[in-house]
């Protein structure tokens, strides 16, 4: 028996907190939190592109892209589409035919946690993507069934339907909602600090002087004495 299993479609993050969010690096939030990042190996395949949005989550196995068809229809502008491949790294879900049918839904961005194709048409469409490379077979449709909307994985983090996500060159960032907004203010407050700091080194500052390391460098040399 197929089995489907379909939620409804997320609340979405507001407008105002998305665009905070395409501020921010995640690395820079990668400075002081520890969860929330996915596996390094999902990569974009378009590395100029920041993107934030919701999380519209999706699951389906090996062959099959049944659902991810029917998703596709439920797309909204905003939204960014994670799909959870189920361990297989073997079967593209995501190609040319796909990133046409997200971009006209207005969706931000598709994150696979495997394989894509048809870097070219994607590099056309001007649609951002993050997945694990690239690989010449694809799915079909095979009604194998899947999960839309519900508690899903992808790069080793765990994503529910209505998450904020933060996707750069450097990777991405999964946050619950009701942290987005405090995450995103520290981080702009950083980098508004790291940019000054850059401006002193380029004036002829120490940079181990500005972030305190020499100092700790120098304590230490004094206690081995």
């Amino acid at each position: 028996m197929t089995d489907y299993r379909i939620g409804p479609m997320p609340a979405q993050i507001p407008q105002a907190l998305a665009a905070k969010l395409t501020r921010v690096e995640t690395a820079t939030v990668g400075h002081w939190r520890h969860w929330g990042f996915m596996d390094r190996g999902i990569q974009p395949l378009l590395r100029t592109k920041r993107v934030a949005g919701t999380a519209v989550t999706l699951a389906i196995p090996g062959p099959d892209s049944t659902l991810l068809h029917h998703a596709l229809g439920l797309l909204r502008p905003g939204d960014i589409l994670i799909v959870d491949r189920l361990g297989d790294n073997r079967h593209a879900c995501w190609g040319g035919g796909v990133t046409v049918a997200a971009k006209a839904a207005g969706a931000v961005a598709g994150i696979v946690d495997g394989p894509c194709t048809d870097q070219l048409e994607i590099e056309q469409s001007d649609f951002p993507v993050w997945c694990r490379g690239l690989a010449p077979m694809t799915t079909r449709l095979y009604n194998l069934g899947g999960i839309l909307n519900g508690l899903i994985s992808c790069g080793g983090v765990p994503v529910q339907p209505g998450d904020a996500v933060l996707a750069d060159e450097s990777g991405v960032l999964v946050l619950p909602p009701g942290e987005a907004d405090a995450v995103a203010d520290a981080a702009l407050a950083r980098q508004e600090r790291g940019e000054r700091n850059q401006q002193r080194v380029r004036a002829g500052e120490k940079l181990g002087d500005l972030s305190g390391a020499s100092r700790m460098v120098g304590e230490a040399l004094k206690g081995v004495r």
